[in-house]
């Protein structure tokens, strides 16, 4: 049955931005074990590269990384010559670039009567240009790959795009404007999008992760000497009905769903995969 289901996925090739991070391996190995040949692209050429490497290993199937910075069109262009050169006609988009930084996080959750005194651990301390930043690499950084990546798509009246958005992007968590601010605009741009290709036969969906430790959120969840959960990473934790972080791998089965035929009617929807979290009200 799942050979069935997942078989007009063979052979197809999938461009994954950001696929040398954390998240963008384990989608890159999930795709690959559904039969999908990965193109990672990364700006760290040798990540993207490495990723390849051990998929093909590990799966025995073809497997591509090459050096892309989603941020400059120009780079992104390069990249897509060569991979129609060396695998083929792209069919598939996931948007994996983004993060978070310390430079766009503020040091206090909230303004109180007791804080007033350090304003600039808040609000007004944010360094405008780290802002820019990190909105730029999570909303530009999923336009730009589009732009380039779906015009063939388009002509050929044929594949899908999948955005990664964020729980973020629903309810803003303490600290972190600029990312969830930048996943709230990935969140209108996948309906957007998917509403102005919908009658040429490209799907534009996405993904809302819950919380996954990676190298751009450790730094708030988890105490750098100790090992142990951050008084944050202890309130996530509460705030998760399944108690735990999510598997980067827990992300493959929807993923696959939202690329495959099986989602072939949908369009312009965001699935939370998040462990109950935006089920919970807190007590």
């Amino acid at each position: 049955m799942k050979e069935k289901l997942l078989s007009d996925l063979k052979g197809k090739v999938c461009v994954i931005t950001g696929g040398g991070g954390v998240i963008g391996t384990a989608m890159a190995r999930g795709i690959a074990e559904a039969g999908v040949i990965p193109v990672i692209l990364d700006i760290n050429e040798e990540a993207a590269r490495k990723v390849a490497d051990d998929i093909r290993a590990d799966y025995n199937v073809k497997a591509f990384g090459y050096r892309a910075n989603v941020l400059d069109r120009e780079s992104l262009e390069a990249a897509k010559k060569s991979i129609l050169k060396d695998v083929g006609e792209i069919d598939l988009l996931i948007n994996g670039a983004g993060g978070n930084a310390p430079q766009a996080t503020t040091k206090l959750e909230e303004l109180t009567e007791d804080n007033l005194l350090q304003l600039d651990d808040g609000f007004f301390g944010l360094q405008l240009e780290g802002f820019q930043k990190v909105f730029d690499l999570n909303f530009m950084g999923t336009l730009l790959p589009t732009l380039v990546f779906t015009r063939e798509m388009v002509e050929r009246k044929k594949g899908a795009v999948l955005n990664i958005s964020s729980m973020n992007s629903y309810k803003p968590l303490t600290k972190i404007p600029a990312y969830s601010a930048a996943k709230a605009a990935v969140n209108n741009f996948t309906e957007w999008l998917a509403v102005h290709f919908a009658k040429v036969g490209v799907r534009v969906n996405a993904i809302a992760p819950g919380f996954f430790l990676t190298n751009q959120n450790r730094f708030l969840l988890v105490d750098e000497k100790s090992g142990d959960l951050t008084g944050r990473g202890q309130k996530i934790i509460a705030s998760t009905p399944m108690g735990k972080f999510g598997d980067p791998a827990d992300l493959n089965g929807t993923v696959i769903y939202l690329l495959s035929d099986m989602s072939r009617f949908i369009t312009g929807i965001c699935i939370p995969v998040d462990g109950g979290y935006s089920a919970f009200g807190g007590v």
